[in-house]
């Protein structure tokens, strides 16, 4: 069985959000699926998905201190014409990815007790963001 969905976040500010719940809300009949895996794919080059800790609200904060130090706003880039937060973005997004894959088992992602899927918004007034959903798996009825 294949499912795939097209998804429009909300628009966030700039930072790490959790979402697996929203992923999860956006695929109905997940719960058909028996054995699997999920893609997730987001459709800009500004924006990153990962998956991490989903306990803990500093880990976001911590995200975000890190990925300003490894990728500071004020090198001297070429591509300036969308803002000084816009390069920046870009490549944080190409160092995280695009794209997350998780297995599927009775219907539930097979993520551990303390992983949760991120939006990696890196721009500072970003709009909502689409992200495509694929499932593959086998069902009850093989």
């Amino acid at each position: 069985m294949w499912i795939q969905e097209t998804l429009r976040l909300k628009a966030r500010s700039r930072g790490f959000h959790l979402i697996t719940h929203e992923i999860l809300s956006g695929i109905p009949d997940l719960d058909e699926i028996k054995v699997g895996w999920m893609q997730v794919f987001i459709l800009h080059t500004s924006a990153s998905l990962t998956i991490n800790e989903n306990a803990d609200p500093d880990v976001r904060i911590d995200f975000e201190t890190a990925m300003n130090h490894a990728v500071p706003e004020n090198l001297p880039y070429v591509h300036t014409c969308e803002g000084p937060d816009d390069m920046p973005a870009h490549v944080k997004a190409s160092m995280l990815g695009s794209h997350v894959m998780v297995p599927l088992r009775h219907g539930r992602p097979l993520l551990g007790t303390w992983q949760g899927i991120y939006l990696c918004e890196h721009r500072n007034h970003a709009s909502s963001r689409t992200v495509v959903i694929t499932v593959q798996g086998e069902t009850d009825a093989g």
